[in-house]
């Protein structure tokens, strides 16, 4: 009789044991569970603040293109104009050297 009132004991402490193991594993998972969502959040918005990013530097680096396309073409036309002023720049000059040997030459 002893023996049989330590085994109902012992199975109600073993039966105890076996519930409150449960609900700590349960209590557990619900916290890895929870932390888990917070690492996806997490990812999710690196994702989101990566791709915006991306976007805001490939629009500064397509606008940076236009403005030194645009510069190198108004460099362009710069040069293009003072190709064409040159010739009449070099016969200023030259007329310039050429009166100056007439001075010296007539003194």
């Amino acid at each position: 009789m002893i023996v049989a009132i330590i085994g109902v004991v012992l199975n109600l402490i073993a039966l105890g044991l076996i519930y409150w193991l449960r609900k700590e594993q349960q209590m557990d998972n619900d916290l890895h569970s929870a932390e888990l969502e917070h690492t996806h959040q997490g990812m999710k918005a690196l994702m989101d603040d990566f791709n915006n990013y991306k976007v805001e530097t490939d629009r500064k680096i397509t606008e940076l293109k236009k403005q030194l396309e645009i510069k190198s073409k108004s460099q362009d036309k710069k040069m293009e104009k003072h190709l064409k002023e040159l010739p009449f720049i070099i016969g200023k000059v030259v007329g310039q050297i050429e009166f100056a040997q007439d001075t010296i030459n007539r003194k």
